[in-house]
């Protein structure tokens, strides 16, 4: 399965970027889909997943209220739009496939994306 993310870019503090996530090579509807964060020399962060059909979403405390995840199963895409950006959500961002509902830790998904930068400033 490969997964490869985009749509990350710099904005001003309080505006807004929707990220996408294409997949292939699998069968999408099939896996909860998340997307996560990484600032350097930290940890990856779980930010927000999206079970199989779409039904359930769930979300990090820091984003919850301010991004939404979607999926589009028919385009085997995934999205996370991000409204009201603050500067502490400049990282870059994974989308990952996985089978494990509300998993929070990376180990909880089993493909990744090559990540993609998002720069909030203040």
């Amino acid at each position: 399965v490969q997964l490869q993310a985009y749509g990350g870019g710099l904005v001003q503090a309080g505006g807004s970027l929707r990220l996408s996530c294409a997949t292939s090579g699998g069968a999408f509807s099939s896996f909860v889909m998340g997307w996560f964060r990484q600032d350097p020399g930290k940890e990856r962060e779980f930010v927000a997943a999206i079970t199989w059909g779409g039904y359930s979403t769930y979300y990090a405390d820091s984003v919850k209220g301010r991004f939404t995840i979607s999926r589009d199963n028919a385009k085997s895409m995934v999205y996370l739009r991000m409204n009201s950006l603050k500067p502490e959500d400049t990282a870059v961002y994974y989308c990952a496939a996985g089978s494990k509902w509300k998993g929070r830790l990376p180990h909880d998904y089993d493909y990744w994306g090559q990540g993609t930068l998002v720069t909030v400033s203040s």
